[in-house]
């Protein structure tokens, strides 16, 4: 008999590759969402689809009726509420439950670089962190008083074909940075850009999900899945300008200044991505013999920088994200000639 899932979202930047394996793994899978970004799944990929918005809870529950799942996975929670509405909906469906959480929770600063699943939760810098966090307390409540069969999984930075990962960007994404290096203009790094950073392909990522999918051992567990290669900020934007043939001009700005002159980054950066972090993947390993992440950054990229330079509707331009570029790296230069001048004077 095969294996029923059940993935609210199931299309985004780390579900889609997830979708995509427990097809090929004999999962009968049904995807709830609002059919936006099914096209990334190929055409003749054989899932069922519920049209539906998770927020409209009588028409789940209608759809719900009579079924019953191996597996539900919610890709989309950001908050209590929305855990509490999957409660009341999913009790007695489902054998397991899985919350997509973030290893942006883990504490900030860190006591000790390298992250396992025991290092504490806590995030001062980021509200995104501290409602995942809620989140996580809310369900294993719900798992140590009414058995609600929970696994946790913490997805670090994680990216797909479709997304080339940055330090920091816009709202439109990568691409103007990336611009900039086609320009041969500097780009911004926070920071000395010798911080060590972990990205994790949603491929890689997938396999280590997939392995957790109905395993007895996983409920009551809080599990991350990163790759094991560790990579400097410098290193990375070296290696995206060498998947579009370039030498970017790095340009390395304090993250304190950076967040002094636009605090809605203190979360990203301080509360993230200008933290050293290393992964210790034992307890994933564990729960799913063989599971190793196989893609090294240089080759994923490539494969990203292929998509975007082939799909213009990926070149979004950001006007407002490359004036600030501007901004910080001019008052920067300014205060270096200024400082220079007034030492000089002094001596």
């Amino acid at each position: 008999m095969l294996m029923k899932a059940l993935f609210i979202g199931g299309t985004g930047t780390i579900s889609t590759d997830i979708t995509k394996l427990c097809v090929e793994k004999g999962w009968s899978i049904t995807l709830l969402n609002r059919g936006k970004q099914n096209g990334r799944l190929p055409a003749n990929i054989p899932v069922t689809q519920w049209t539906l918005d998770i927020n409209d809870e009588n028409a789940v529950r209608t759809h719900l009726e009579g079924e019953h799942f191996d597996v539900i996975a919610n890709f989309i929670n950001f908050s209590v509420d929305q855990i509490e509405r999957d409660i009341r909906l999913f009790s007695g469906k489902t054998n397991q439950y899985i919350f997509i959480s973030s290893a942006s929770a883990y504490q900030k600063p860190l006591s000790h670089f390298c992250i396992t699943e025991s290092t504490p939760l806590s995030n001062p810098h980021w509200a995104y962190s501290r409602a995942k966090i809620e989140c996580e307390e809310r369900l294993m409540a719900e798992y140590r008083q009414n058995g609600f069969p929970i696994t946790i999984v913490r997805p670090s930075h994680t990216y797909d074909n479709y997304k080339i990962p940055l330090c920091i960007h816009g709202e439109h994404g990568s691409w103007q940075t990336i611009k900039r290096m086609m320009e041969g203009k500097p780009v911004l790094v926070p920071g000395d850009g010798n911080t060590l950073w972990t990205l994790t392909h949603s491929r890689d990522f997938a396999k280590g999900f997939e392995g957790l999918m109905g395993n007895i051992h996983a409920i009551g567990e809080s599990i991350h899945i990163t790759s094991d290669e560790s990579l400097t900020w410098n290193q990375i934007y070296q290696s995206v300008g060498r998947a579009f043939n370039l030498t970017p001009i790095l340009f390395h700005v304090a993250t304190d200044f950076i967040v002094a002159c636009e605090p809605s980054y203190a979360g990203p950066l301080h509360g993230d991505k200008s933290v050293t972090v290393a992964f210790d993947n034992s307890k994933i390993k564990r729960f799913v013999p063989g599971f190793v992440a196989e893609t090294r950054f240089d080759q994923g990229v490539r494969i990203s920088a292929e998509y975007f330079l082939s799909h213009p509707e990926t070149q979004m331009e950001d006007p407002a994200f490359d004036h600030f570029i501007e901004t910080i790296i001019r008052v920067q230069n300014m205060a270096i000639v200024q400082a220079r001048k007034e030492i000089s004077e002094f001596g």
